[in-house]
């Protein structure tokens, strides 16, 4: 049997010659550019919005939504950012709800003040071809997407792989002067499956051809391996007082809660976890958010994109009113869309998160953290973060795996644990190890953690993109 290394060696080569064979055009960035988006205050930065074709026949396509840093972008990073979902909107989550420059509110958008553009030119990228804007029309294309690559054995790499690759290489033409520029991914939740796997690609591919200048990849409250993630749910809910002690006792020797979600994505939960779910479910309460224990009933909109992850709790009520709707309402405006270039296709709705995208669920349980040892050896610097309000994935299972993975490497800690600060208040604890992996908690933030702390989300990633430690004193 081939090497995984060998297969993976294969597969870039694979796409080397599939990108040189593609025809690129040579595009403007100008017909992309957004004159002003409806509602939106004055700024004094650039945003380009479109399509990037990722297939021969032109039938496929990404959608994308780019807006430049504030204040001389020409010395400031690319930062390509992945919503998680699997199947969900890096434009409504990411750039509308989170890190972007503006939210909407009523029929107008609102300034966000502690947007990333700030530090960086950021590029929100809509994957794979299903979500959001982005669009197949191609009837004999099938929108079913899995952790394996056609026609190769490859179980770490995501289908969607392919077309971000793509993606980037024509996106690059349509801005030349962002080609050599310093490179950073980050996103959340599933996007710890698609961005090391992405990152590890780009790496080996390099290896043939300097395409990506890749500086470092940053992954929030991210799934990289199944058991730990879910499984550390059992203490958090009883260490916040979420749950009682029979119901912990059963929800760690009965039941856990990897069991139940495989079993559920089966189609056969068993009757012992079934009985064990139901008295965790009452216990929690359906009116505490389990994406931010600490949030009111009225919870945020960008929770959609995790309902994988939590598949008891899908419903056809509508998931907050106080966010979301806001979006889809802003998004789905024929205004809004005209600015934006964008249009629907095979849809009659923008959603947050695909309905039509065929998902191979049970891909949740392929483990990544591996991957994100391969990235560090390579020389990439690695930041894994928590908002410490999630149960979803606690920051007790991410933090286990990132210690495991530093000794399994012999990386030595050069950063002890300890607290940082953003805005004369303690922003969270971090630590690094050997300079290249590090972790970090965000105090008091959710799954999505720019959303409900965006000033202390601001100053990690800014610190990250830069390469300083997090601040130790105000």
């Amino acid at each position: 049997m081939p090497s995984l290394q060998w297969k993976t060696t294969a597969l870039a080569l694979t796409l080397f010659q599939l990108l040189h064979s593609i025809k690129v055009e040579s595009f403007l960035s100008q017909p992309d550019r957004i004159n002003q988006l409806p509602g939106q205050p004055q700024v004094n930065f650039q945003q380009f919005s479109g399509y990037v074709t990722v297939d021969e026949k032109k039938t496929r396509a990404l959608f994308y939504y780019f807006v430049e840093a504030e204040g001389d972008p020409d010395s400031k990073p690319l930062v390509l950012w992945l919503n998680g979902g699997p199947g969900c909107s890096s434009l409504g989550v990411g750039a509308f709800s989170e890190n972007g420059p503006f939210r909407p509110s009523g029929k107008v958008l609102v300034r966000n003040e502690y947007s990333w553009n700030r530090e960086a030119n950021m590029l929100y990228l809509e994957t794979p071809i299903g979500v959001g804007f982005s669009y197949s029309n191609d009837t004999s294309s099938s929108l079913s997407v899995n952790d394996k690559i056609t026609g190769m054995s490859l179980q770490f790499y995501p289908h969607c792989t392919r077309d971000n690759l793509v993606f980037l290489h024509k996106w690059f033409v349509k801005f030349p002067q962002y080609r050599n520029r310093s490179l950073f991914i980050t996103g959340e939740s599933y996007a710890g499956h698609y961005i090391p796997q992405l990152a590890e690609l780009m790496i080996q591919f390099n290896k043939k051809e300097k395409l990506f200048n890749l500086k470092g990849i940053a992954l929030g409250n991210p799934v990289l391996e199944f058991a730990t993630d879910f499984n550390s749910r059992a203490e958090y809910f009883w260490s916040h007082g979420l749950i009682s002690d029979p119901a912990y006792k059963l929800f760690t020797s009965t039941c856990n809660y990897s069991r139940y979600v495989s079993e559920y994505y089966r189609g056969s939960v068993s009757q012992t976890c079934s009985k064990v779910m139901s008295l965790i479910t009452m216990e929690t309460s359906r009116f505490v958010d389990n994406y931010d224990v600490t949030l009111d009933v009225c919870i945020s909109s960008v929770l959609s994109q995790s309902k994988i992850l939590s598949p008891h709790q899908v419903t056809t009520e509508t998931v907050d009113v106080c966010v979301e709707d806001e979006t889809v309402s802003y998004l789905n405006r024929r205004d809004v869309q005209n600015a934006l270039h964008a249009r629907l296709v095979g849809v009659n709705k923008w959603l947050v998160c695909s309905n039509i995208l065929d998902y191979e669920l049970l891909d949740v349980e392929i483990p990544t953290i591996s991957l994100v040892g391969k990235i560090t050896k390579a020389g990439i610097p690695v930041l894994v973060y928590s908002g410490d309000q999630d149960s979803v994935i606690p920051l007790t299972g991410t933090r286990t795996l990132v210690q495991g993975l530093a000794q399994e490497l012999g990386l030595k800690t050069s950063v002890p644990y300890r607290v940082w600060f953003a805005g004369m208040q303690v922003g969270g604890w971090t630590q690094v190890y050997g300079d290249i992996l590090s972790f970090a908690t965000i105090r008091g933030a959710s799954h999505e953690a720019p959303f409900s702390q965006p000033e202390r989300s601001l100053v990690l990633f800014q610190a990250f993109i830069e390469g300083r430690p997090l601040p130790e004193a105000f």
